[in-house]
């Protein structure tokens, strides 16, 4: 994970006693996790085994058992054309009432291909990869009914971030 999307995840982080769904968590370069020093759980959910993973599943389609206080996806829905069903699946694991939290990074226009399997510049046979659209990813937001969305784009860095509430 560079550094623009760790310092994004980090202006919301907090070392309160929350808990952390960490979407697409797999730590291939990179991960926010130490951003959640005092978590009460730090829960990784990836597409594939590896460092840190905690439960193996697509999160498009995968339905949370609990709530948490905090979601995080970053760097994943470049690699996916099923990033609004992976919104719609944050949506359901926060707790309500605006105070469950979203925290998302992506690749915006202009950013180069990169590899979900290894971060490298090489994109393997059957890997998906399109940058996502401020704009588009705002109006998803807003369909699946996330509240107080702040969508921002960094045109030095390429990248789409995001915070909204459920």
């Amino acid at each position: 994970m560079h550094t623009q999307a760790l310092e994004w995840v980090e202006q919301y982080s907090t070392d309160g006693p929350v808990s952390v769904l960490d979407i697409g968590g797999r730590n291939i370069n990179g991960t926010p996790r130490p951003l959640f020093p005092n978590a009460t759980r730090y829960t990784v959910l990836d597409i594939a085994p590896g460092d840190g993973v905690d439960i193996v599943a697509d999160a498009a389609t995968w339905n949370p058992d609990r709530s948490y206080d905090v979601v995080v996806c970053c760097e994943v829905f470049e690699h996916t054309d099923a990033w609004p069903l992976i919104l719609e699946t944050a949506y359901r694991a926060l707790i309500g009432d605006m105070t469950g939290m979203l925290i998302l990074t992506m690749a915006g226009p202009g950013r180069a291909p990169h590899s979900a399997v290894d971060g490298g510049p090489r994109l393997y046979d059957g890997e998906h990869y399109r940058n996502v659209e401020a704009p588009v990813l705002e109006a998803a937001l807003a369909a699946v009914g996330f509240r107080g969305v702040v969508v921002d784009e960094q045109f030095d860095s390429n990248d789409v971030r995001a915070i909204a509430y459920r």
